[in-house]
């Protein structure tokens, strides 16, 4: 077999990715957002084939993309008018041979098996690159926790516990919150699993502080997304000091994002939810970022609610006849997409480079589309994948995991000096596999590669199971 080049920065596929991707989609029709992620992996993992041919004979690839178990399982529950409601509950237990299933649970109406199994898949290689021991895994449900009641939004959490229950434990399957999982979910969550197990153990992780939780954990995929950009920046003797930068969404990982700009000297001037936009050309600095927090976590408003307490700023109302977000039009030197998958397509990302952004580092997960990303490699760009750059909130739930199991408490400076360092190592690991494999620079294809080849080789050593 002859050596190619990575080609995630190419417009068409070779013929060992359409091959393959001809056998996925077969096996997994309509599937849009799960084939998208395996596409994204493969296209960076011929010239890897090619240069170790083991991978082929133990037929990793076709090994890999196939989760080790998904189940759906129903989850009734009853409102506070007294009327039963059932949603569908999910687990994909991924892949587990660096170590146990690790993986968020989102609670969210667009939920279904082909996002999870999208969003299990990219966990496996995101859990890898964190240099700890976790493997990959992902669940959730379409039940909405928005304009619930606490109480029905405890008794859902607890009948959806009172299955998963029987498949997870610290050990094995060990989750974490996702979009519409926050600490409220997770605690009564693990309240009913301590009731039904009668053990009090590292099973969930967004845990609160008082109960187990880690220092950090919050801030910690908004603060991994911002170091490594800095990482990516540092390679080109540059930093985020005096940058304006761009950042979707207004949840946890954009709030958090925003901080860490703010400490490092950079200017953010845009934030979103699914209402629309704001621009604030003056930056959203710590105290309006104060304020934007008690919107969305304690009052949980609507982002254009802003201008009516900041005057200077703008809201854009969201506009489905728009086949582009004119917010990624805004000028602007980096932009951190942090809401949701394939939000920046093509039009978004071209924007972005006609206006001035060299670093989309990424907090969502696959938040570009395929066509963006190419935008960005062929561009040349500081390109940070979500895999890497958003992998800071599975390293802190590892670190959360090691100080359960010692029971121990580290202070939020050991953390997030843990943190800081394992996005380090991330960066490093995407630059090292892009060199070594003759891409270098790209590291869209050098995350593909590092997270790969670390679960490859272990799947080869543990045998065909």
């Amino acid at each position: 077999m002859t050596t190619t080049a990575c080609c995630n920065s190419t417009t068409s596929d070779s013929q060992f990715v359409q091959d393959f991707m001809g056998q996925v989609r077969a096996r997994n029709p309509h599937e849009t957002e799960f084939l998208q992620a395996v596409h994204e992996v493969v296209s960076s993992l011929e010239i890897v084939m090619n240069r170790r041919p083991q991978y082929v004979s133990g037929n990793i690839l076709k090994r890999i993309v196939e989760p080790e178990r998904a189940f759906q399982f129903r989850v009734p529950w009853v409102n506070d008018a007294g009327e039963v409601e059932v949603n569908r509950g999910f687990r994909v237990e991924f892949n587990s041979a660096i170590g146990p299933y690790k993986g968020g649970l989102r609670f969210h109406p667009s939920v279904n098996l082909s996002i999870l199994k999208f969003l299990g898949f990219e966990q496996v290689f995101k859990n890898s690159l964190t240099t700890l021991p976790m493997g990959g895994g992902k669940g959730g449900s379409d039940f909405n926790p928005k304009g619930k009641s606490d109480g029905e939004v405890m008794r859902f959490c607890q009948s959806f516990m009172s299955e998963l229950f029987r498949h997870i434990g610290p050990d094995t399957d060990i989750p974490a919150g996702d979009i519409g999982v926050g600490g409220r979910e997770i605690g009564y969550m693990f309240g009913e699993y301590k009731k039904l197990t009668n053990t009090f153990v590292g099973v969930l992780t967004g845990r609160g502080l008082e109960w187990g939780g880690s220092l950090i954990r919050p801030e910690a995929t908004g603060y991994g997304c911002v170091y490594f950009a800095s990482e990516m920046l540092s390679t080109r003797g540059e930093s985020i000091e005096g940058k304006t930068c761009l950042v979707s969404g207004s949840g946890n990982v954009a709030q958090y994002t925003c901080e860490k700009i703010n400490e490092l000297g950079g200017k953010v001037v845009t934030l979103s939810d699914s209402s629309g936009w704001i621009y604030d050309g003056d930056g959203i600095d710590a105290a309006k970022l104060e304020w934007v927090m008690k919107l969305k976590n304690q009052r949980r408003g609507r982002i254009g609610e802003y201008v009516e307490q900041f005057s200077n700023a703008e809201f854009h109302e969201h506009d489905d006849s728009l086949d582009h977000n004119p917010m990624w039009a805004v000028s602007a030197q980096c932009a951190f997409p942090s809401a949701t998958q394939n939000e920046v397509n093509a039009i978004d990302a071209s924007n972005m480079l006609n206006n001035g952004v060299s670093v989309v580092s990424e907090g969502a997960n696959m938040p570009s589309t395929p066509e963006a990303q190419t935008l960005f490699v062929d561009a040349g760009i500081l390109y940070g994948p979500a895999k890497a750059a958003n992998a800071g909130g599975v390293a802190v739930s590892g670190l959360e995991m090691a100080q359960a199991s010692q029971r121990l408490f580290w202070t939020r400076e050991e953390v997030d000096s843990k943190l800081k360092n394992i996005m380090k190592d991330i960066h490093a690991q995407c630059l090292g596999a892009s060199k070594e494999f003759g891409c270098e620079g790209n590291y869209l294809d050098g995350s593909n590669i590092a997270g790969f080849v670390k679960v490859a080789d272990a799947m080869l050593a543990q045998g065909v199971v």
